[in-house]
Parts: structure tokens; sequence; C-alpha cells
């Protein structure tokens, strides 16, 4: 099953764990989908499971929403938000 790209990490908060990400065109995310988190040190993949927009938890984010979501290891800024297509 083939990847695509679906946002980009721009701001990482280590003592949260909290990855802050721009969704990007056509995509949208929800609680339970499956992701990949790839750049030039990292490579995971893990299960959504919290997604956060101004401090509130929320179930689904949509194309162009910034949003927090805690991550499993640490990414950095530029790192891509892949998803199976």
């Amino acid at each position: 099953m083939a990847q695509k790209a679906i946002g980009k990490v721009t701001h990482y908060y280590d003592h949260l764990g909290v990855a802050v990400i721009k969704l990007g065109k056509g995509a949208s995310l929800k609680k339970g989908d499956k992701i990949q988190v790839k750049g030039h040190t990292t490579d995971f993949s893990q299960t959504v499971g919290s997604l956060q927009v101004e401090h509130s938890d929320i179930e689904s984010v949509k194309a162009g929403d910034d949003f927090g979501m805690k991550v499993d290891k640490k990414v950095r800024v530029g790192d891509e938000l892949l998803t199976a297509s």
C-alpha cells in the first residue's frame, strides 16, 4: 500500500512529547488512524491517540489545520507525517 505525505511538523515540545503539525491540502486525520513520521533521522509508526487544537481535545482535523499530537518518539521540524493511501 502506497503512503502519501499529509502534513509537516512545524514545532516540537520535547518536555511534553508533543508535535505541532500543519495538515496539508486535501488531507484529514482522526484518532485511531495509523501514521508514520519520517525525516532525515526520524522514522517510526504509531496510532493517533490524541489531537488538540488550542488546548482542546478534538476527534479529527482537516486540511489546513494546525494541531498538536502526542508522539511516541522525538520528532524534528520538517519531518513529514505519512499515511497509507
